[in-house]
């Protein structure tokens, strides 16, 4: 007789492999053809709304590991709160504008743009970025992000720049912007200026120089010197900049000594803290310190400069220190935001002896057109010839570098727009205090970001830039910004975008007959040729697209990199609270680290260590990536390498297969008929109770974004609760039990309601696999069986919840369990048994575990996967293995005395003789 027919094998169409490369581009266009996103927003119409607003990457690129993080996170947010009774609009966004897409096309297209005019520049740039924007779209589709795909927002959309032209024109009405000569960072190569956001640090080797500026006016106070011989000594790391030195700061209350090199005859004067250090690099170990003054002591007198026909005033300033250098600071106002401020409250004019391209003007004297880095080693050798050096070192240092060609910057004062932090400041960090940072310590980074930051340079010098809406007076030359004009211009870009700005004369688009509100003046306007700050675009987008085009204020979330505390995050901050005054536009701020390589190292083309999301997909889908980005501390800096992808996947697996094998004995199963708790057998109350702390354990994990936690909880269920355990033993009830047995049913709805939850559970983060599951499994009344997203995550089972009590029996069954195992595997590797179910065990349990054997004999051997077992009660848990007695079930293989004349034990026998073959 072959039995096997009489036995309910799994029976699945769902794939043990699960070809995700192939498979998710066909769900994509069935979720496509369904219009998934706008079917899950009229799904959850009417609920409390939950809004992550998109921080728009910049359109220059194709995708890289930071997007996929980036927007894998963010989806997997979105759906999580779709799958809590949420209404999720998520409105995807690009920036447009800056200096990076003019590099590009220039570099890429052999554009001249000084030969083109600005309109047809501009708009060459606008293809560009969309471009991009198409290539970004297609691989963020391709990830699975569900968004409105119709309808991103961008940067340099008309309508987005009619409403960034409010947002300038709030904040200059309320006095925080203005324009001034102030140092800024400035990239001579890209001829602009740079906000702090567009600045990274690299270690450069650089000649740091001790040099001596003689005395020239003592003020009286040293006569008793010899002052041909007396020397203020300065210390900088940036040679090219001594030709605007302007001062000498000593700090007011520090001690500085006259140090005499009795060699010599010198003396130089230097902070006494540091004098050792610097005598030391000089070469010079026989001097005295003469005497010693306070700084405040050498206020206003005059050194020489080293070699330019001027003098340097000796000024006083707090932020002197004495880690390093001489403690006499050089002072250079046009290159420095403290030497500016020092410079400024002794009156003293402003200085700026090198031009936009980096070059010296004629104020340098002798070095005068030379780039600044040519100057350096020229200015150092003139210095040693003329005895002005008195030391130098060679030393690796950090400087700033432009965040797009990756070449050395410089401070430099030029005449720049600015938005005054400091004016409103208070209010920035107070509002700070009102959001929820993720992780906690974000608001503090914040916080003394904003308090470190005095002012933002809003102007860049390109032509790829929403244009500031300033125009200048012909008559007195002042800048003019009202409500009128802003109105004129917002309505000018609205309709005809911003390159109308270049087209048209003031005249075309100003209120008829107006006049200059300084001077009264008729002669007309001038337009301002600067643009603003990307920054600004991107962070006017809570007012530009979220409030005009989405109707609320604020975001209930934003997601970016760490690098957002100084870019989107802040500069959204700073709009809203300058131009509004109504606090965050967002009310959590989640960050996420850098993508790196397998090492923890950087990923660049150069080291050939980056990877492409595109080949992730390729060979080995999107949920995979997803996974990763799920299954890390994204918090921190996040490693991606083919080894990790290979792992995931392992992960992946154990998920796959915990789902197939619950589909495949689920055939036939109808979820409207579900064991009521009271009948279920506890085992099943078991696993459903060790799926309600599953629940618990990842519904907080949702609300704290930590989704490593969800993966390996989930992972852990699958192997350790489940594979290793639960369906181990409930295989031989599923497979040899009656179809429609309570028994066999009770152990469906347990794999049901585990089926159903952990498909719920990781669908956001595994949104392919998650809908495959939902599409193959059965489903109840209420359910929408056309997309897992559509249907809510399951609370606890609670009326199926075992006690306290009786789960740490259940803790004890597991631990005789796992000794039981023990002892199979030694009785196999002596070849007293083969499989498990030949084996009959002898159990000796402590008396506080005496209810072990007041089990059902049965049942043990059932948790046990034996054939049968004996329970004594004595001293310390034993476990002897012997051959099983009885004749071999040739349906179910257990041993059984009670066989009836085909072999078949009682249970068997009971079930073969209601089907129809017997």
């Amino acid at each position: 007789m072959d039995y096997n027919k009489t036995i309910n094998l799994p029976k699945t169409d769902f794939p043990m492999r699960a070809g995700l490369p192939k498979r998710e581009p066909e769900m994509l266009k069935r979720w496509q053809d369904m219009d998934l996103y706008n079917e899950l927003l009229k799904k959850n119409e009417g609920k409390p709304r939950f809004s992550l607003h998109d921080g728009p990457p910049f359109s220059n690129g194709g995708l890289h590991m930071g997007h996929a993080l980036n927007k894998s996170l963010k989806d997997i947010i979105t759906r999580s709160y779709a799958m809590r009774g949420r209404y999720t609009p998520y409105i995807p966004g690009w920036d447009n504008h800056g200096m990076p897409i003019e590099s590009a096309i220039i570099k890429e297209q052999k554009l001249n743009r000084k030969a083109m005019s600005v309109s047809d520049f501009r708009t060459a740039c606008h293809e560009y970025a969309e471009k991009y924007i198409g290539i970004q779209m297609e691989g963020f589709k391709r990830l699975g992000v569900v968004a409105d795909w119709e309808h991103p927002y961008k940067t340099m959309n008309p309508s987005f720049e009619a409403e960034e032209v409010k947002v300038f024109g709030e904040m200059y009405k309320k006095g925080y912007i203005y324009k001034g000569l102030k140092p800024v960072y400035w990239c001579y190569h890209d001829e602009t200026a740079l906000a702090e956001a567009e600045i990274e640090y690299q270690d450069d080797p650089c000649t740091t120089v001790y040099v001596k500026f003689p005395m020239h006016d003592d003020q009286g106070k040293l006569s008793h010197l010899d002052k041909s011989k007396l020397n203020f000594v300065i210390w900088t790391t940036t040679i090219w900049t001594l030709p605007g030195n302007l001062a000498i700061a000593l700090h007011p209350s520090e001690s500085y000594a006259v140090v005499k090199d009795n060699g010599s005859g010198e003396m130089y004067i230097m902070a006494e803290a540091l004098t050792d250090k610097v005598m030391g690099v000089a070469g010079i170990s026989d001097y005295e310190i003469v005497e010693t003054h306070e700084g405040a002591f050498f206020e206003n007198m005059l050194a020489d400069h080293p070699f330019l026909p001027k003098t340097s005033r000796l000024v006083l300033a707090d932020y002197v220190t004495m880690e390093s250098g001489t403690g006499c600071v050089h002072t250079a106002p046009g290159f420095g935001a403290d030497d500016y401020q020092t410079c400024k409250r002794y009156g003293m004019d402003m200085v700026v002896p090198v031009d936009d391209q980096g070059r010296h003007t004629d104020y340098a004297g002798k070095y005068a057109g030379m780039l600044v880095e040519e100057s350096n080693p020229v200015i150092l050798k003139d210095m040693k010839e003329s005895g002005a050096l008195l030391a130098s070192e060679e030393i690796v240092h950090s400087y700033p570098h432009c965040w797009r060609c990756k070449k050395p910057i410089i401070f430099r004062a030029t005449p720049q727009w600015f938005c005054s932090v400091d004016a409103f400041k208070d209010e920035a960090c107070a509002a700070c205090d009102e959001v929820r940072w993720v992780p906690g310590w974000g608001v503090d980074r914040m916080k003394s970001m904003i308090r470190e930051r005095a002012d933002w340079c809003i102007s860049r010098q390109r032509r790829w830039g929403l244009p500031i809406p300033v125009v200048y007076c012909k008559d007195c030359g002042k800048p003019v910004c009202t409500d009128e004009t802003i109105a004129a211009i917002s309505d000018l870009f609205g309709k005809e975008g911003s390159n109308a700005w270049f087209d048209k004369d003031p005249a075309d688009f100003l209120p008829a007959g107006m006049t200059c509100p300084h001077c009264g003046g008729k002669s007309g306007f001038e337009k301002e040729t600067d643009t603003l700050d990307g920054w600004f675009d991107s962070g006017s987008t809570h007012m530009a697209s979220m409030k005009r085009d989405q109707g609320f204020w604020p975001a209930d979330m934003y997601l970016e990199g760490l690098d957002q505390y100084r870019g989107w995050f802040q500069s959204s901050l700073l709009t809203a609270v300058g131009a509004f005054g109504n606090g965050a536009p967002f009310k959590e701020c989640v960050t996420h680290g850098w993508t790196v390589d397998g090492e923890g190292k950087a990923m660049h083309k150069s080291l050939g260590n980056g990877v492409d999301p595109a080949d992730i997909f390729n060979k080995y889908g999107a949920d995979i990536l997803r996974l990763w980005a799920a299954s890390a501390d994204y918090h921190a800096d996040v490693r991606c390498s083919d080894a990790i992808f290979k792992q995931l996947s392992q992960n992946y697996l154990k998920f796959r297969n915990t789902a197939r094998y619950c589909l495949g004995n689920l055939e036939g199963f109808d979820p409207n008929n579900l064991v009521a708790p009271a009948d279920m057998l506890e085992l099943d109350r078991w696993a459903v109770t060790r799926l309600n702390a599953l629940i618990e354990k990842c519904a907080k994990a949702y609300d704290d974004y930590e989704f490593l936690v969800i993966t390996h909880a989930v992972n852990d269920f699958c192997v350790v609760e489940m594979s290793n355990f639960y369906l181990d033993i409930i295989k031989d009830r599923l497979y040899c039990d009656e179809t429609d047995g309570l028994a066999r049913r009770s152990a469906q709805t347990a794999l049901y309601l585990i089926l159903d939850t952990i498909t719920k559970i990781m669908a956001p983060i595994l949104c392919f696999t998650g809908d495959e599951i939902w599409l193959a499994m059965p489903h109840k009344a209420g359910d929408d069986d056309r997309n897992v997203l559509f249907n809510d995550m399951n609370s606890v089972f609670a009326d199926y919840a075992l006690s306290a009590d009786e789960m740490t029996k259940w803790e004890k069954i597991i631990e005789v369990r796992d000794a039981v195992n023990g002892a199979l595997e030694t009785a196999r590797a002596e070849k007293k048994i083969g499989k498990s179910l030949e084996a009959d065990v002898a159990l000796t349990v402590p008396a506080e575990d005496a209810f072990l054997a007041e089990m059902d004999s049965a049942v043990l051997a059932d948790l046990l996967i034996v054939s049968q077992v004996e329970v004594t009660v004595g001293g310390e848990l034993a476990v002897s293995v012997s051959e099983a007695t009885g004749t071999k079930c040739p349906r179910c293989w257990k041993h059984s005395t009670k066989a009836d004349e085909n072999g078949l034990c009682p249970r068997c026998a009971a079930v073969a003789a209601k089907l129809p073959a017997f």
